[in-house]
């Protein structure tokens, strides 16, 4: 197995043991890489009642893919944070009407960036873009800015 497959099954059991919903989402990480993290949750247990994904549950997984993809981050720094969504917007373009597959494609540089100032600073903010398609088109694109606060055992002791 594979440190990419190692960390996608940790941030799942993360999601599982931390955060009730993703359990009724029935969410997974399928490819968890520096490059993207990719989220999976099958269409049954979020299903509106017009038989295309609820609202609420296309917004649930956008922002856990992209969380998923700032704690990617957090790890591959072995750095220890706070994850909280600051503000977000979502656009609906079209129903989904399958599983739902949530694409974040973080700016690798951009993130290494704003997470070096961490240790200064305690804090770092990472915008980052989720989408989700439907037969090849873009169906939801949520834009997300996502805070990371550094914890307190995480902190270079001070001289």
């Amino acid at each position: 197995m594979t440190a990419v497959d190692l960390l996608g099954r940790e941030l799942q059991e993360t999601w599982l043991r931390e955060i009730p919903l993703a359990s009724a989402l029935a969410i997974e990480v399928a490819s968890c890489t520096r490059e993207e993290i990719l989220v999976r949750a099958p269409l049954t247990p979020n299903r509106n009642l017009h038989g295309t994904a609820f609202a609420g549950s296309l917004f649930a997984v956008c922002v856990l893919t992209g969380w998923g993809a700032a704690w990617r981050a957090l790890k591959e720094r072995a750095t220890e944070g706070h994850i909280v969504v600051a503000d977000s917007r979502i656009k609906y373009r079209r129903a989904v009407s399958g599983d739902l597959l949530c694409h974040c494609r973080p700016n690798v540089d951009d993130v290494a960036q704003r997470l070096a100032g961490l240790a200064a600073s305690s804090r770092a903010s990472l915008p980052l873009e989720c989408t989700i398609d439907q037969d090849g088109k873009r169906a939801v694109t949520f834009e997300g800015e996502y805070v990371v606060h550094l914890k307190e055992t995480s902190r270079a002791p001070r001289s």
